[in-house]
């Protein structure tokens, strides 16, 4: 039987799919799961399956029992807010899943390349990720379902923090003791992966996906991972209304921040984004877009500087050149 043989004959098990003939429609974005959409007899769902080594140049092996953990936070998140994530509707071999599929709700990096920002929008999901880390800071439970601190370092520490170091002889002290300050707090239930290619816009807000690089660790990551993305499209595309969606992101989740003093979360924040600015030009994942040599210098130039001398995210953001 094939694997994808093996995926039919589950859902079919669950009951999500008829005795006829079924057919997965690959789904396209991904570069670290397969994934298909499924026309089931409850109607239409989502079928992921992650993958042992991801599409990418470099050679990136990340363990597929990620799938079980972002299974995890979609239920642990819906605990949080029923609609900032999809729900899940079966586990199946693999460590693969299904969850229901949300007609109508574009992907918010669809939206963002298509010149339509909305910083009210962006404001939402900073919101939406204070929510999660609130709700789960200093939490043993959580601490204890997510111990997932070998896969948070294959799929994020070494690819953008630590591969950059090793390719880069005067930042490495800074990045590898970053790395280390990263791998060693457990404060929060963090998503891992918030992009804007991973978040729906529905009419409800937005609605977080792909989250198999969850972790118990550090709030600020999910902060300043998708304040990056934010940044990056601002070079990419010279729009202003950006960098003001990018603010509005921080100022959003700033003012849910209430299981640890601010500042420093901000701070910590500031010195993540600065690296991983740099890691979208130099890391194992850069990002596709970003082809432009002068956009890539722009960036190259900023996030050096940040590096060695690091400022808070909110400062950060204010203080982005995108020209």
């Amino acid at each position: 039987m094939t694997a994808d043989a093996d995926i039919i004959e589950a859902l079919r098990s669950a009951g999500l799919a008829g005795e006829g003939e079924v057919f997965l429609q690959p789904l396209t974005g991904g570069v670290s799961c397969d994934v298909w959409r499924v026309d089931s007899p409850a109607g239409p769902i989502v079928v992921k399956r992650p993958l042992p080594q991801l599409r990418v140049a470099a050679e990136w092996l990340a363990p597929v029992e990620r799938g079980t953990s972002e299974v995890r936070w979609l239920r642990r998140a819906r605990s949080v807010d029923p609609h900032i994530a999809p729900e899940v509707l079966a586990e199946l071999p693999g460590h693969a899943f299904a969850t229901r599929f949300l007609p109508g709700c574009p992907v918010w990096k669809d939206e963002l390349m298509a010149g339509r920002v909305d910083a009210g929008f962006a404001a939402q999901v900073g919101k939406g990720i204070a929510a999660v880390h609130a709700a789960t800071a200093h939490n043993d439970t959580d601490r204890a379902d997510f111990p997932n601190d070998e896969m948070f370092r294959a799929l994020r520490v070494d690819p953008f923090l630590l591969y950059v170091a090793q390719h880069d002889a005067e930042l490495a002290p800074a990045l590898t003791a970053l790395a280390e300050d990263l791998s060693g707090r457990t404060i929060a239930l963090v998503h891992g992966d918030v992009s804007p290619k991973n978040i729906l816009v529905s009419a409800d807000g937005p609605v977080f996906l792909d989250a198999e690089c969850a972790v118990y660790g550090d709030p600020a990551f999910d902060l300043a991972f998708c304040t990056t993305h934010l940044l990056l499209k601002a070079v990419w595309s010279g729009e202003a209304r950006l960098n003001d969606a990018a603010a509005a992101l921080v100022a959003a989740y700033h003012a849910g921040i209430d299981w640890e003093e601010a500042d420093d979360l901000l701070v910590r924040a500031g010195k993540l984004a600065a690296a991983l600015l740099l890691a979208r030009v130099e890391g194992k994942s850069p990002a596709p877009y970003l082809t432009d040599p002068e956009h890539q210098r722009i960036v190259r130039d900023q996030a050096r500087a940040l590096i060695r001398a690091s400022q808070p995210i909110d400062a950060l953001v204010a203080n982005w050149k995108r020209i």
